[in-house]
């Protein structure tokens, strides 16, 4: 795959802002301050594979979803979020999750490549198969500070999620473990929806085979377009894509790119309180601290996410996916910070305000819910006003 350096970030505003958030966007998309040269020149390769588009001859597809990380992470910034939905199916026979992989799932690549020269053979985008009963979508999440999650030891999450069990409330979440391709064990998931991946890296070489198609040699394997094997027979770059260096610059990339900064208000301070007192902070947890890292930038760094990382039954609000160890009803709890430059709201996107986003929440966050509910509508201004300052 191609690698280049650039030296500017792409801002790209979705959003209406007042204009402390306006003057504050311009850092967002930055890399963590305190970096040495080298980290700093990590950083920008990286962003410029993350802003690479590539090819068939770079092995694109034969099935894929975008041509580059860049064409879904766009929002406010490179690294950021976006509308951009994928799609899952999947189907329950007697109550046992089957993720139809027989037949290209859960993951839809909605791309294909087509037909390539001297090739008989066209290839076609994935669709829903007529026995899912289940189909999920998702929307892309921004990928700002996760560096600093990265480096909070698995630990530290299992102690969490200890505490909120012995705090005996009800709204006790826990860690999915899963695989860990280069540990060869299971460790603790702290990334997607589900917390289905454990590391940055990961991340990197599943998005480059499950989004773009791109193999590496952690992802070696194709995906079958539809989930028919036999199509790869006409693949126009088989076999390894990516020598491993792209994962590596992307997790360069990802691993130093600094979270969002803050638009604080008078109303958002009192905001914060009321956060508190509705016990929201109980999942959406305000403060983790890293570990210790060969990266001055990321040793043992306080860090504000508002989340806790951890699996909790949402009730209805469950995508009905099973990964890892997670259950139908759970969800990672999804960090708070840039929410601000976030326009759709929830798992799928069916929220289009917050007010509708904290209505819809249900399980462990029910009381929490309807707290919110009962309040009077300055009060609940004053809570909206901190969200959206996050």
């Amino acid at each position: 795959m191609r690698r280049f350096t650039i030296a500017f970030f792409c801002v790209a505003f979705s959003i209406t802002i007042d204009a402390q958030q306006r003057r504050r966007t311009v850092d967002v998309g930055q890399p963590l301050p305190g970096l040495t040269a080298a980290q700093r020149a990590g950083f920008a390769d990286g962003l410029g594979e993350f802003t690479d588009i590539d090819t068939v001859d770079d092995g694109l597809g034969p099935v894929f979803n975008e041509r580059s990380c860049a064409a879904c992470h766009t929002t406010p910034a490179v690294g950021g979020g976006s509308t951009r939905m994928v799609t899952r199916f999947a189907r329950r026979v007697g109550g046992v999750f089957d993720p139809l992989t027989a037949l290209g799932g859960s993951l839809i690549q909605d791309h294909a490549i087509g037909a390539t020269d001297g090739s008989p053979h066209t290839f076609s985008p994935e669709t829903v198969p007529p026995m899912a009963t289940m189909v999920v979508h998702r929307r892309t999440t921004p990928l700002f500070g996760l560096g600093l999650v990265d480096a909070t030891p698995d630990a530290d999450f299992v102690t969490l999620a200890q505490m909120e069990l012995e705090r005996g409330d009800g709204v006790a979440g826990r860690v999915n473990f899963v695989d860990n391709i280069r540990a060869g064990m299971k460790t603790a998931g702290k990334f997607g929806w589900k917390a289905q991946v454990p590391t940055l890296f990961q991340f990197a070489g599943d998005a480059y085979l499950n989004e773009m198609g791109i193999t590496t040699p952690d992802f070696p394997n194709e995906n079958c377009p539809q989930g028919n094997c036999a199509e790869l027979t006409f693949n126009p770059a088989p076999g390894i894509n990516d020598d491993g260096g792209g994962p590596i610059a992307l997790n360069d990339f990802m691993s130093m790119l600094a979270p969002p900064p803050r638009a604080q208000s008078r109303d958002s301070k009192d905001g914060e309180q009321i956060f508190e007192r509705l016990g929201c902070d109980s999942c959406h947890v305000p403060t983790l601290h890293t570990g210790s890292s060969v990266n001055a930038a990321l040793d043992h760094k306080p860090y504000h996410p508002y989340s806790d990382f951890l699996l909790h039954d949402m009730g209805s609000l469950g995508d009905g996916l099973e990964m890892g160890s997670s259950t139908g009803s759970e969800m990672r709890t999804a960090p708070l910070w840039g929410l601000r430059f976030v326009t759709a709201y929830l798992h799928d996107g069916r929220a289009t305000t917050l007010d509708q986003a904290i209505l819809a929440h249900d399980g462990q966050a029910r009381a929490a819910r309807d707290r919110f509910a009962a309040l009077a509508a300055n009060l609940k201004a004053k809570l909206i006003a901190f969200l959206q300052s996050l």
